[in-house]
């Protein structure tokens, strides 16, 4: 719907000083760009399509949708000119409050670059960032190909390779962001350019891995990785086997038995009826794994084990039914290096914070507590080297463990709460961690923050490598003078 400058607006506009108003408004007397306005069913379905309720809440001033890079690159300028705040959507999977919603100004929804194309003769795929992962397997699936991606359909593609992007094919692979060749890109300044190992190179590297702070980034070329029958699917085991599953997981990632399994271990705690139990995820890129692939887990003796052979799409797709809407969600995250298998009381440590600072948490409404372990075994680290590195630059001396948090409950008013809950555990894990190194219980090595599953409030640029860190800095100056992307829009920040 293209508005016109109204004298209502115009008038609001004098008083109010409301520039994200003038903005939307701006660009419907400049432009046919496509405008939902508040009220309209558009405006109020776009706001539905966020994981986290609390980010839905916030009420944009207008969701302004481009159908292609010019119109793009013409809000951006406009933007700029008004010198207010945006936000920038994919999928709107990230719960952080600011990532990819905003309050009383606009949106940019990248919905309409939904661009799914396979190159035989190149072996690529051109992804837009409006897809989610279940559109994308789909799509690609006649062809025998797919694109390293999202473990459950419902995740956008946008953030999550910007982010890095952890996937079932990633010890195969490397990380999502690992497999990009080129991106398309609308820089702060409104200019359209490419970004590959051969053309501005720089930003080409500073993307993989750093989120928003660089540019909006609207279509990725990646690298096909063939895709046939797969064998995956859940375990549910009873919490009075923690123990046992927390070896089980430590165990699979040092022996890691082939780079085609993958396992994600979640612990489930419902507080309001003491529901206590692990959901694992199983995978392997095959129709069926190698015997003893997998008995690690199975022989602990799961309550239900769903494992079959069947199309990744699938199993991608019966993954979305695991994500639930309407409830506000919050996630944090750390990363350790694996302990020995001698010293199984650090695992045991790590379930600990989870479970006393839920616990202690128990009265917030419809608290649903998770925490998902995941392996980060050294060929991660080396297959993401092989194919150009990242801003995470993991090396491959030690074997490593991702330890994602998750809160979900009813009430905004819990928000405080919720977060000092968080902060409490990665702070308490985080400091067991760097204790154990000093001591010589744990090796040493870089530990970075997964900017995926990181909170707001956690510093994901500081910690990584200090000579990384500097060259950021260097090169968001070249790409980004003015500040536009730290100063106006959310998403994690770099200092000067």
């Amino acid at each position: 719907m293209v508005r016109l400058l109204s004298l209502a607006a115009v008038a609001a506009f004098c008083t109010t000083g409301s520039i994200a108003a003038l903005t939307c408004e701006k660009i419907a007397t400049i432009s046919n760009i496509e405008i939902e306005e508040p009220f309209s069913i558009p405006y109020a379905e776009d706001q539905k399509e966020y994981w986290s309720s609390e980010c839905g809440r916030l009420k944009p001033s207008c969701i302004l949708v481009p159908k292609s890079l010019d119109e793009l690159s013409i809000i951006v300028k406009t933007l700029g000119e008004n010198d207010d705040r945006f936000a920038i959507k994919s999928g709107g999977h990230n719960p952080n409050r600011n990532f990819s919603s905003i309050d009383d100004a606009p949106l940019i929804t990248l919905k309409a670059f939904n661009e799914i194309n396979y190159d035989e003769a190149s072996g690529t795929v051109r992804v837009g960032a409006g897809n989610r992962w279940t559109d994308v397997v789909k799509a690609l699936e006649p062809s025998g190909v797919t694109a390293v991606g999202g473990r459950i359909g419902h995740v956008g593609v946008g953030g999550y390779i910007v982010g890095g992007g952890l996937s079932y094919l990633s010890t195969q692979t490397g990380w999502a962001m690992n497999t990009v060749v080129e991106f398309d890109v609308v820089l702060a300044s409104g200019e359209i350019v490419k970004a590959s190992s051969t053309e501005n190179v720089d930003l080409f590297n500073v993307l993989r891995g750093g989120g928003n702070a660089f540019g909006i980034v609207t279509t990725y070329t990646l690298k096909a990785h063939k895709m046939g029958q797969i064998w995956g699917g859940n375990l549910i085991i009873g919490g009075d086997k923690t123990n046992e599953v927390l070896a089980a997981v430590r165990d699979f990632t040092e022996y890691y038995p082939d780079d085609k399994a993958a396992v994600i271990a979640t612990h489930d705690i419902t507080l309001v009826d003491l529901v206590d139990i692990w959901l694992l995820f199983l995978f392997y890129d095959g129709e069926t794994p190698p015997p003893g692939t997998f008995d690690n887990f199975t022989n602990i003796g799961p309550i239900l084990n769903t494992a079959k052979t069947q199309s990744y799409s699938d199993f991608v797709s019966a993954q979305d039914g695991l994500v639930i809407t309407g409830q506000i969600y919050d996630m944090a995250t750390e990363l350790s290096t694996l302990p020995s298998a001698n010293n199984a009381e650090v695992m045991q440590a790590i379930n600990g914070h989870f479970e006393t600072v839920s616990m202690e948490n128990k009265f917030v409404s419809g608290l649903v507590a998770t925490m998902a372990l995941q392996p980060i075994p050294k060929r991660l680290a080396r297959h993401a080297k092989e194919n150009g590195g990242d801003l995470m630059d993991l090396d491959d001396s030690v074997d490593r463990l991702l330890i994602e948090l998750n809160y979900s409950y009813n009430f905004p008013s819990d928000v405080p709460t919720v977060e000092g809950a968080l902060k409490k555990m990665t702070n308490g894990m985080r400091k067991d961690i760097l204790d154990l190194i000093a001591n010589g219980t744990l090796a040493d090595a870089h530990l970075p923050l997964f900017m995926n599953d990181a909170h707001h409030s956690q510093d994901y640029f500081g910690r990584l490598r200090p000579e990384k860190l500097e060259y950021v800095k260097k090169i968001r100056e070249v790409y980004d003078p003015e500040n536009f992307f730290r100063d106006r829009t959310g998403g994690f920040k770099m200092g000067n």
